[in-house]
């Protein structure tokens, strides 16, 4: 009985330890909503929004290959369905 008095007091104390404050977790910069993209229809099967233009460029056989640039998200460059 003493022994849960004692633990208590120990931890309703003024001077007591207390637990550490969670730090703050830094989050990545909100960007700002570009104006001006247009959907399109990727090779993969799904639709992106791109902000560059549509061009054709040659791929590593040397078939021109049509492109859309500057895609939403990690894409720089996505192969469109023809």
């Amino acid at each position: 009985m003493k022994v849960l008095a004692l633990l208590f007091l120990t931890f309703t104390l003024p001077g007591a330890p207390k637990a550490p404050l969670p730090q703050p977790v830094e989050t990545r910069p909100v960007q700002e909503a570009r104006k001006g993209g247009v959907w399109y229809f990727a090779d993969t099967g799904h639709a992106v929004y791109c902000y560059g233009p549509v061009m054709y460029i040659t791929d590593p056989q040397g078939a021109p290959l049509h492109v859309a640039t500057f895609c939403q998200g990690e894409k720089l460059i996505v192969p469109l369905k023809e």
